[in-house]
């Protein structure tokens, strides 16, 4: 595995190392030695989720306001246009985005520790989408972010308008959440 540093320093990007052949391929999707040992992190991982989203399904940018939660995601089948925002106040780099395009072909996680929002948006037919948290969902704790805000400007590379959900078309800007500009991307 190799870890690759993003322009957020704490947003990684995890390179797995793919063995393959004329029968297909294989790769070791987590371990827990080798993450600690890479990444210094000690996380615990509690749950792990899977969705299947359709071509131009924007989901996000979503996070918990308490028991923030860390996440590490890869796409199994399709691509997708992922996003991850700074929302930790104390940051340097509070109010930045970051987005990247993770695929089934590519192979490649993304680690969003505690204190990002996060969507994506699916740019292939379909995509399906797995990620394992360090913390349980609490809706109670849930929040989004308008994945359209002006301050953050987020470049989704849309292709139409986007299919989102109720709670996704009444996300907050980020004014309104903050009370302050964020930092462009």
């Amino acid at each position: 595995m190799r870890v690759i540093h993003t322009k957020i320093p704490d947003l990684l990007l995890i390179e797995p190392r793919i063995f393959g052949d004329e029968r297909g391929f294989f790769y070791e999707s987590f371990n827990q030695r080798i993450w600690e040992e890479k990444t210094g992190l000690k996380s615990v991982f509690v749950q792990d989720n899977h969705s299947r989203s359709g071509h131009n399904v924007l989901r996000g940018l979503h996070y918990q306001i308490k028991q923030p939660q860390g996440k590490l995601i890869r796409v199994i089948s399709g691509r997708v246009y992922d996003v991850a925002v700074d929302i930790r106040e104390d940051s340097p780099t509070f109010g930045r985005w970051e987005a990247l395009i993770l695929s089934a072909e590519n192979k490649l996680m993304l680690w969003i520790p505690e204190g990002f929002a996060h969507g994506f948006l699916v740019l292939s037919d379909v995509a399906e989408f797995l990620y394992k948290t360090t913390d349980y969902w609490a809706p109670e704790y849930e929040r989004t972010l308008l994945w359209s805000d002006p301050t953050l400007a987020i470049d989704w590379p849309l292709d139409g308008p986007p299919v989102l959900s109720g709670k996704d078309k009444e996300g907050k800007t980020w004014v309104e959440t903050f009370g302050k500009p964020g930092l462009r991307g």
